[in-house]
């Protein structure tokens, strides 16, 4: 049993938190502009940590994965679910938020007992997912929304 609980938070728990915050942003948000403002945080601060500085840093700092493949450092998914979290946290529902910001502390400790990262991956994929939401979002001026 706790051998399924590691690999169902490591590799399924993210697709659980996909359809929890697409339902948050559709039952929660009833303002079209609002949801786009939010979707649009969302997206541009996931390109930036996953796409573009996860990958930049790994293209020149190439570090093995405990398992021995390549692309450990930082984490794309700790990249990619903190900018979630952080999104659902700041911007949607603070209650969901917290369960956001745990699960997928949980998912990131699975990732690392199963031998998918380090715990230096997992960290920096979290420092990396919150530089890129907080500059998105100032980027994005809010106060223009209402």
């Amino acid at each position: 049993m706790k051998n399924f609980l590691i690999i169902f938070f490591a590799s399924y728990l993210p697709y659980f938190l996909v359809i929890i915050s697409l339902f948050l942003l559709f039952i929660k948000e009833k303002s079209w502009r609002r949801r786009l403002y939010v979707f649009s945080v969302f997206a541009l601060a996931a390109i930036l940590s996953r796409g573009l500085i996860t990958e930049t840093i790994r293209f020149f700092y190439p570090k093995l994965r405990p398992s021995g493949l390549l692309g450990s450092f930082p984490s794309g998914h700790m990249a990619f679910y903190f900018v979630l979290a952080l999104v659902v946290f700041f911007l949607l529902n603070r209650k969901w938020g917290w369960f956001f910001l745990a699960a997928v502390v949980l998912m990131g400790a699975a990732r690392v007992l199963v031998g998918f990262h380090w715990p230096s991956d997992i960290i920096g994929g979290i420092l990396i997912a919150t530089f890129c939401y907080f500059f998105v979002q100032k980027i994005l001026l809010p106060e223009k929304l209402t």
